[in-house]
């Protein structure tokens, strides 16, 4: 019986011996594992090669991904904050029953610099992230430039924008071919400028910025500059890099007016008139 037991202390001896060293912690590999309601939105998000060093693998010297995943959320941020931008523009303009010192010009050209924006990302193909707050803000400026024909009293002309409105959207989406679309978007560049100068222009004679919404200025700005910076890390194109970096200077110009006037009035107290 003693024989038999040292035999067996002899056989496990021998197997501890020369067998591998149990792990310690940091041969393991540290992985989050998450479930997958919560994996699936940030793999949409970020991608899977970025999911599985950032998120699974906590890989935080992957500046690539890094930069790649703080897009996307700039990129989600600027969309949410264009989905409401310039509600309480529409707010103040209602509210005051008068577009006083709105440049109808200036929304007219702007609606049509979203809408070719719109049709030239939707035909590409290109990630929401990088333009889905112009969807929201062309459908916002539609209403403002309606209110502003309304409140000037030229209900017909409410009507007709309207309808001339969606043709022209048809028109950008479906029958403009690449060519001309792409032209369209390059125009879109000094249109940004020409869509702002008359809004900078109206304020700088009035020495106000009338019922210019101060939120939307700001956020219009903050969006058109990280817009800059997403445009540069997702997207090859040149012509809207230049047009994100055109934005953010006019909109720089905007936000100074409204430090410089901010609290006066139209010296012109005569009911407003869509110029």
């Amino acid at each position: 019986m003693l024989h038999r037991s040292c035999f067996v202390l002899l056989a496990l001896f021998n197997v501890a011996a020369y067998a591998p060293p149990i792990p310690t912690e940091q041969f393991f590999q540290r992985k989050m594992l998450l479930p997958g309601p919560l994996r699936d939105p940030l793999v949409a998000l970020v991608g899977e090669t970025c999911y599985d060093s950032l998120i699974q693998n906590f890989n935080l010297t992957d500046f690539a991904c890094i930069k790649y995943a703080l897009s996307k959320a700039l990129g989600f941020g600027i969309v949410l904050g264009g989905s409401i931008v310039k509600i309480p523009q529409i707010v103040t303009i209602v509210a005051k029953k008068s577009a006083e010192g709105l440049s109808l010009a200036s929304f007219l050209l702007e609606t049509a610099s979203y809408g070719i924006i719109l049709a030239y990302n939707l035909r590409l193909a290109n990630p929401f992230s990088t333009y889905g707050e112009v969807l929201f803000m062309a459908a916002q400026n539609v209403i403002i430039t309606l209110l502003i024909l309304f409140y000037a009293n030229k209900n017909m002309a409410v009507f007709f924008a309207g309808i001339g409105m969606m043709i022209a959207m048809y028109c950008l989406m479906y029958i403009l071919p690449p060519l001309a679309m792409a032209s369209l978007y390059a125009a879109t560049i000094p249109l940004s400028l020409a869509s702002k100068i008359p809004q900078i222009y109206t304020n700088f004679i009035h020495r106000s910025t009338g019922q210019l919404s101060a939120f939307a200025v700001f956020n219009y700005f903050a969006g058109s500059t990280a817009r800059v910076f997403t445009t540069m890390t997702e997207l090859d194109d040149p012509l809207m890099l230049g047009g994100n970096i055109l934005a953010s200077i006019l909109n720089a110009i905007l936000v100074i007016q409204i430090l410089l006037y901010w609290g006066k009035k139209v010296d012109d107290e005569k009911p407003a008139k869509a110029d």
